[in-house]
């Protein structure tokens, strides 16, 4: 069986490409045995994987260039967005086995549910922070409810149509796609929705080793609007400062903001939190195979890939309740963690010392979470499930 999976957007191929997402999957349908490769547009690099295929973007236009690949599916990471219809359209009118992959939480159109979708676009704006954050806001609505209802969702409509699985990575996500695809093309669209989440790497599970009273965070610190580090920094100084036995490792690029906060610290709370900087991804395993709580201060998330590799580590995940990190609600669902029910400092901090109890009394199992997450979520396991839906 040849089954290949497609980014339609020119990454680079190296190894860290292999890592997460279209690369990982081709990793995981290998370890089954089925002969996979990823296609990607541009110019070949000298560090691409021998495993990458790159093509010029006319080709993944083309049904003869699919048809020519002789395949028996493709996994297409598109998004479902309107600018690579016709790449989808082109596998499948090569008569390839296709399926979608939407990497979000589901709110793309007003459609997918008028009340959540204007409380996303509030969020995606900055949450009225400031009055830039405001006019965000209403240029995001007013484009959404116009542009967005009469030309971008017939656009998608029409990607979508050319699917035999529209892989959604959570369950919410999947309850929005429902919705859409109802208006899309009915019930016969409706029965192609699946959840598929995104792809964890093998090596993130909990290996049996000493869990400590730590918490450990991951982002891209330099994100403001997504990862929040101000509201990292607020939760965290509040914890070490409440709790005397409690470390953090903060993982990622250590901003000016995070460096100068570290600075500011008493000697005896410095000491118990890291600022780690980048960490390759085995030592990023270690840390979270060692940490009891995996915490998130994102205001929106598509899935939250560090989330899910932390609870294949046993950790277990603290974030803020919200339609914006659609996958958290299921994360924290098989006594794998707690979200805030507010968005202030207190909230994320009340749900973290809620944990760190939970943990405490024996009453969270690190072997039992990695289990339960690693069985839905490490690459094989993926890779196994869409061999299922394949005719």
């Amino acid at each position: 069986m040849r089954i290949y999976t497609c980014t339609p957007v020119e990454f680079g191929g190296s190894a860290d490409f292999f890592a997460r997402d279209s690369g990982l999957l081709c990793r995981g349908l290998q370890t089954l045995g089925v002969e996979s490769r990823a296609v990607m547009p541009g110019e070949r690099k000298a560090e691409d994987d021998a495993d990458l295929i790159r093509t010029d973007f006319i080709s993944l236009e083309s049904p003869e260039w699919w048809r020519a690949q002789k395949l028996d599916g493709v996994i297409l990471y598109a998004w479902g967005r309107p600018k690579f219809r016709n790449v989808a359209k082109a596998i499948h009118d090569a008569g390839i086995f296709l399926v979608l992959n939407q990497d979000n939480g589901g709110l793309v159109s007003p459609l997918a549910g008028f009340k959540d979708w204007f409380h996303e676009q509030w969020i995606l704006a900055g949450g009225g922070r400031d009055s830039r954050a405001v006019l965000r806001f209403l240029s995001l609505s007013l484009r959404g409810l116009t542009a967005g209802i009469l030309l971008t969702d017939p656009l998608r409509a029409a990607h979508l149509k050319q699917g035999n699985i529209i892989a959604c990575v959570s369950p919410k996500a999947a309850d929005c796609y429902r919705k859409l695809c109802w208006i899309y093309g009915g019930a016969a669209l409706v029965n192609r929705v699946r959840v598929i989440p995104h792809a964890v790497e093998p090596h993130f599970r909990f290996s049996g080793g000493r869990k400590r009273r730590q918490v450990a965070c991951v982002g891209r610190w330099l994100d403001n609007r997504q990862k929040r580090p101000w509201l990292l920094i607020k939760v965290i100084a509040a914890l070490v400062a409440a709790d005397a036995e409690v470390s953090v490792v903060i993982v990622g690029l250590v901003t000016d903001e995070l460096a100068e906060w570290h600075r500011s610290l008493d000697p005896s709370q410095q000491d118990r939190i890291l600022l780690r900087g980048q960490a390759g991804r085995q030592e990023l395993a270690v840390i979270l195979g060692e940490s009891q709580v995996f915490f998130s201060p994102s205001a929106f998330e598509s899935f939250g890939i560090a989330a899910a590799e932390a609870l294949c580590s046993g950790c277990s995940v603290v974030a803020g309740r919200s339609v914006s990190m659609a996958s958290f609600e299921w994360f924290v669902s098989a006594d794998s963690g707690t979200l805030a029910d507010g968005d202030t400092t207190a909230d994320h901090l009340l749900a973290i010392q809620k944990e760190l109890e939970l943990w405490k009394q024996t009453r969270r199992k690190p072997k039992e979470i990695s289990q339960v997450w690693s069985d839905r979520l490490h690459a094989d396991k993926i890779a196994r499930q869409i061999l299922l839906f394949h005719p």
